[in-house]
């Protein structure tokens, strides 16, 4: 046989045995939720928040709707930041008093 015939079946070999990885790419792992915000939503049609801080993203605010929609609301938004200050002095008030 020619050295190229085994060569290439030997590399085939390798790939059909190869393991199967589950993995995301890198690429689609790290990416941003938010790739863009809107500065107004109506405060009565939220019905969640959740906040995403990942690697290499900005701060990330998503507002599930009463309809369902998911919408990405830009985090220096005024009630949003004035949201955020209640939240963090009602922690702060919580853990006050257990101690």
């Amino acid at each position: 046989m020619d050295l190229k015939v085994i060569v290439i079946f030997a590399l085939m070999a390798v790939v059909i045995h190869a393991p199967v990885s589950n993995a995301k790419p890198i690429s689609l792992v790290e990416r941003c939720w938010c790739r863009s915000t809107v500065n107004t939503v109506p405060q009565r049609s939220i019905r969640e928040l959740k906040f995403l801080h990942t690697p290499n993203c900005p701060f990330q605010v998503i507002a599930k709707l009463k309809n369902n929609k998911e919408v990405c609301i830009n985090p220096e938004t005024k009630w949003l930041q004035q949201y955020l200050r209640n939240a963090m002095n009602k922690m702060k008030k919580a853990q006050q008093q257990q101690s």
